[in-house]
């Protein structure tokens, strides 16, 4: 199974976008299911269903930080590699799905205004193109991992 397969197949078991593309890649990251579903629950539906960056680019960039991430603030090299590996991820998922914004990637899709979110029924899924998402999101976290 992909990573892929699993970040779709956790955001279709009741995990937000976020949460479906750090735990795909916790065979990676080293970091525990629980530890890694809280870490990134937050994240989900644009930061907390707020509609802003996408979850899936959330996920990502914290997978991207815990394998190429940098931990010594006065290590300049290492954070502008960084920053240049997250905006080159961003780069690549906002050619291939138009945006990174939550809102503009669920533009035409009906979605429950509202703080709370919606129930995950077999509509809710139909409707959304997220798992799709996730799976982008994963393909090319991936890609960029191996290289």
């Amino acid at each position: 199974m992909t990573h892929a397969d699993k970040a779709e197949a956790l955001f279709n078991d009741g995990y937000n976008c976020a949460q479906a593309v750090l735990l795909a890649f916790e065979d990676v990251t080293g970091i525990g299911r629980e530890t890694a579903a809280r870490l990134s629950s937050s994240f989900g539906g644009g930061l907390g269903r707020m509609r802003e960056v996408c979850g899936a680019v959330s996920g990502a960039a914290m997978v991207l930080g815990l394998v190429k991430g940098y931990s010594d603030p006065k290590d300049a090299e290492a954070k502008r590699l960084h920053y240049h590996g997250v905006q080159d991820f961003c780069a690549r998922f906002k050619e291939q799905n138009g945006s990174i914004i939550c809102r503009e990637l669920l533009s035409g899709t009906e979605v429950k205004a509202g703080r709370d979110p919606e129930a995950r029924t077999r509509e809710y899924y139909k409707k959304r193109p997220c798992p799709q998402i996730v799976r982008n999101a994963a393909d090319i976290l991936e890609e960029m991992l191996k290289n």
